[in-house]
């Protein structure tokens, strides 16, 4: 079994303070993907570069205290690859690949940060810039290999993940463009993405138990007045091992909540 575990940590430093580090070992991962670390290597290396047997990689955006994403792993990957080559999102800290290649398989574990647009009409193009790139991305890495993406997408897909999707129909994160986008990346028809939403998979009808983020407005995260935006992008290979996913809620390690998947298959 290989336990995949996603959480935007909105800063690894204060993710820590709160406990993250001190709850990781007890889940027993395979693998962690981390997206807003918001810090540079003088800040993990040493601390948070490692936690017990997971070994981090980090692609750090060059802004600091913004963006950045890491992927922990027990086993030590083939290769390691930061960015998708488009140098707008590339100096932002996005992507990180972890490969794991051997006679026969190609396989890859990925961390990934969507951008936000709700700051702004101009973030709002950027986010459908990176879009626009990593749809061909995508295309490309899965007609060459298997691969698990875990990612904050920053869209809510369908009306189930969010609560008040009625009231959001014009804002960021869930606009028409956003979710087609996902739509046409969770396709199998010809020309269609063909990545699989796992965590869909495996609870095809939740409702208010399915969000990963809350707002730090008003009483949201009481109320649970939630989104789903954390997610396993998964190749349908990959995707059918699929035995489990869970969102964990009883501690607060950041305004996003960890998306744990296990899979009956082994690096």
């Amino acid at each position: 079994m290989m336990r995949f575990i996603t959480a935007n940590l909105n800063g690894i430093r204060s993710a820590a303070t709160k406990g993250f580090f001190d709850w990781l070992p007890e889940q027993k991962a395979d693998a962690l993907g981390v997206q807003e670390v918001k810090a540079q290597d003088e800040h993990v290396a040493g601390n948070f570069c490692s936690s017990g047997d997971l070994k981090g990689h980090f692609h750090y955006a060059q802004k600091k205290g913004y963006s950045g994403v890491g992927l922990y792993t027990r086993e030590q990957p083939s290769d390691v690859i930061t960015g998708i080559g488009v140098e707008e999102f590339d100096f932002e800290g996005r992507y990180i690949e972890k490969r794991f290649d051997k006679p026969g398989r190609k396989l890859s574990l990925i961390s990934c940060y969507f951008p936000s647009g709700s700051s702004g009409p101009e973030r709002q193009e950027a986010k459908y810039r990176f879009l626009a790139a990593m749809a061909p991305h995508l295309e490309a890495l899965k007609a060459e290999r298997e691969f698990i993406l875990v990612a904050d997408v920053n869209i809510a897909h369908r009306e189930a993940d969010l609560k008040n999707w009625k009231g959001n129909l014009k804002n960021s994160g869930f606009l028409p463009e956003e979710r087609a986008w996902l739509d046409q990346l969770f396709g199998s028809g010809k020309g269609q993405g063909g990545l699989v939403d796992v965590y869909r998979q495996l609870h095809p009808d939740t409702t208010d138990d399915c969000y990963t983020w809350w707002s730090n407005r008003g009483q949201a995260y009481a109320k649970n007045v939630g989104w789903r935006l954390d997610y396993h992008f998964a190749t349908p290979k990959l995707a059918a091992l699929a035995k489990s996913a869970s969102i964990y809620k009883a501690q607060k390690f950041s305004d996003h909540a960890p998306l744990t998947v296990d899979y009956d298959f082994q690096l």
